[in-house]
């Protein structure tokens, strides 16, 4: 493939970012929302066919003899470089040295999220143009910047998910951050939308610095921050596919496969550089304790939302460990603390749903359960069984759980859009006036739910399939977490939708969106209903071998696990019961089922506290026992010190500034002093 459709792929978010960024304020009449709408359109063009060309062409530069797809670094140009490369005789580079290089890595995982990506965006860039307007049509203030922004947050995960290198990654990484910064606090004049962007900037901060220390102690060790030399290393059962580097692959052997390998802790250094890895992806995927800002992330405009949790900033953390999963395959460990981390977040975020009344918070704790599914799914992924049918099934959910987020997401815009609050106390009874919006948000709701034909069955029931096969109690509990993912899902429907007649207010009544609103939500809903059956197991696999026997439209159902399938359906289902018989119709089983257990419920509606106690943590702990004893030290030792001279040396100066008087006399006398100072002082020695 030639490199050029790569770069524009990277080049024209960014240059639209530029454009709009510079000359925005100079456009009217929504020129700008046009601008970034078609450069993301072309984006998603070229993104396609890059994709496709890799996936299907079958061409001997993506492919092995053996019919494996291989990966392929499109470009690569050096930035940095830090050591030399070690060539022969011949001048043949034997070893790459330790380098940072900007490129462009194309392979299963990163041609799927081209698609995820660019899709994505160019249905949030469509809606936009829509949703960020008054209702008479005139765009909202700061219509062009917000723009720019989504451009900027798109070029920022395109260039990360194509990186060649962790460095590169990294970098990518923190152009995420800042993105999400300034598109959460696109409102600036609005307090707490300040304060949502300020809180998701500072815990992500916190989570990469352990991402930063881990790429330093795993390139100190390995030498290379490549991910073909890092991925390629043997790993039990594994077929060495990737192993274009047998330097490196048995740099990283010898170093962390044997008994002499580095120990901290109890831990080998490898353990400890994936697990602060791992950290990076916790706060990017908001999973616990650091998950505090993804529910607050929720003061930025709807189409951020649903950018965020469908295809960039959530989903670079699950994105992070499949890249990086044959070292996770090394140290098991690892992955144990992966799933345990994942198995309790998405029981938490799962039992919060469940209590919440704004429905953007619903769907907020929604994408936590759901991405910590797919961190469930890679941790217990295992080469012997089913050639790691967890990693497939983690990067299916990645891309059917985009295109069902966005929908509700996009549909929850639509919702508030019309009504004016996300508060699902104004709403109810909508069905009746906005049916587009109601048949694709239920299509949404299914999807999410696992209900067969829809998107998420397939994906779900592959990753529980996987966690069976690993452990039956993770699978009786994953098994609850999804039929709790149903039953608030259902709940949220239902009081939107049903409950009781929409009482309207002023002189106007909810309607469907401008198309602009509405082909997004179709699409997505197509997407939501027809992603499930792609042959996903032929196509995105860890070790680029194909899972299933054969491609075709009904891979998936040849080989669902229908036992798992049936417990699933049937969880599923009970779930969706119970909503119906609680939130149908407007009746008092909510307040008996909350009075029933008032202290659990209580402490699911407040998020198990978990804010109130990071506030504790933050102001008692380190504000008043450690900042405010430093600050004290700082004033009155450290400051007083340097008073202390100042002063001193001032009431010297006052003191001893008249012997330079410019008095004649005073000098004479002060010399005839000191010489009979000096004349005691030799006749007492001389005695």
């Amino acid at each position: 493939m030639e490199s050029t459709l790569p770069i524009l792929i990277l080049a024209l978010p960014l240059f639209t970012f530029l454009l709009l960024g510079l000359l925005g304020k100079y456009m009217k009449h929504g020129l700008a929302g046009c601008i970034g709408t078609a450069s993301m359109g072309v984006t998603a063009t070229l993104a396609y066919i890059t994709a496709f060309t890799y996936f299907f062409s079958g061409s001997p530069l993506f492919m092995n003899a053996f019919g494996e797809r291989l990966q392929s670094i499109v470009f690569n140009v050096t930035w940095l470089q830090f050591t030399p490369d070690i060539v022969d005789a011949a001048g043949q580079v034997i070893k790459s040295g330790l380098a940072i290089r900007l490129g462009f890595l194309l392979d299963s995982i990163s041609a799927m999220m081209l698609i995820v990506i660019t899709t994505i965006s160019f249905m949030v860039h469509l809606y936009s143009n829509g949703y960020m307007r008054d209702h008479d049509g005139t765009p909202e203030k700061g219509f062009q910047r917000f723009f720019a922004y989504l451009s900027l947050f798109s070029f920022s995960m395109l260039g990360l998910v194509v990186a060649t290198n962790i460095f590169q990654m990294y970098i990518f990484w923190e152009l995420v951050g800042a993105s999400s910064y300034l598109l959460i606090g696109f409102y600036y004049t609005k307090p707490s939308a300040v304060s949502a962007s300020k809180k998701a900037f500072i815990v992500t901060r916190f989570a990469d610095l352990g991402f930063l220390i881990g790429i330093l102690i795993l390139s100190y060790y390995t030498g290379t921050f490549n991910f073909t030399e890092l991925t390629s290393a043997p790993v039990a059962g594994m077929d060495n596919t990737f192993a274009v580097s047998l330097g490196t692959a048995e740099n990283i052997k010898n170093i962390f496969a044997t008994s002499a390998a580095p120990v901290f802790l109890g831990g080998s250094v490898l353990t400890w550089a994936l697990v602060l890895i791992f950290v990076g992806g916790m706060g990017k995927s908001a999973m616990m304790p650091l998950h505090i800002w993804l529910p607050d992330a929720m003061e930025g405009p709807t189409p951020v939302s649903a950018l965020i949790h469908a295809a960039t900033m959530v989903v670079a953390g699950v994105y992070l460990v499949a890249r990086l999963f044959p070292l996770y395959l090394m140290e098991i460990t690892s992955l144990e603390i992966v799933t345990i981390v994942g198995a309790v977040t998405a029981f938490y975020a799962a039992m919060v749903a469940c209590t919440q009344v704004d429905i953007k918070r619903v769907l907020a704790f929604s994408t936590i359960s759901q991405i910590a599914f797919m961190m469930v799914s890679l941790g217990v992924a295992r080469p012997e069984y089913h050639h790691g049918l967890g990693y497939m099934a983690s990067m299916f959910h990645l891309f059917t759980h985009a295109m069902f987020k966005a929908l509700l997401f996009l549909g929850a815009g639509a919702i508030i859009h019309a009504v004016g609050t996300n508060d699902y106390t104004g709403m109810h009874g909508l069905r009746k006036y906005m049916p587009v919006t109601h048949w694709t948000f239920l299509i949404g709701c299914l999807a999410i739910a696992g209900i067969i034909p829809f998107a998420g069955f397939f994906s779900k029931d592959e990753i529980l399939t996987a966690v069976f096969g690993e452990s039956l109690y993770g699978y009786l509990w994953m098994t609850c977490v999804a039929g709790m993912t149903a039953f608030y899902m259902f709940r949220l429907y239902f009081l939107i939708f049903w409950w009781k007649d929409h009482k309207v207010h002023g002189h106007h009544a909810p309607k469907d969106q401008p198309w602009t609103m509405t082909v997004p939500l179709v699409f997505l809903a197509v997407m939501s209903i027809c992603a499930g059956w792609f042959p996903f197991g032929n196509l995105v696999t860890w070790n680029g071998h194909p899972m299933f026997e054969h491609l075709s439209f009904w891979t998936n159902i040849d080989n669902l696990n229908w036992f798992v399938a049936a417990v699933s359906m049937v969880t599923a289902l009970g779930g969706i019961g119970l909503a119906w018989v609680m939130y149908q119709k407007e009746n008092d089983l909510p307040q008996k089922a909350a009075k029933l257990i008032p202290n659990l419920w209580d402490w699911c509606y407040h998020r198990f506290y978990w804010d109130e106690l990071y506030m504790w943590v933050t102001h008692s702990v380190i504000f008043r026992g450690i900042c405010k004893p430093i600050a004290w030290f700082d004033r009155h030792i450290i400051d007083g010190s340097m008073n202390g001279l100042a002063f001193v040396t001032n009431k010297l100066s006052v003191a001893i500034k008249g012997l330079q008087s410019g008095s004649t006399q005073r000098y004479v006398w002060f010399y005839l002093v000191g010489a009979v100072i000096l004349a005691l002082i030799t006749a007492i020695c001389t005695i």
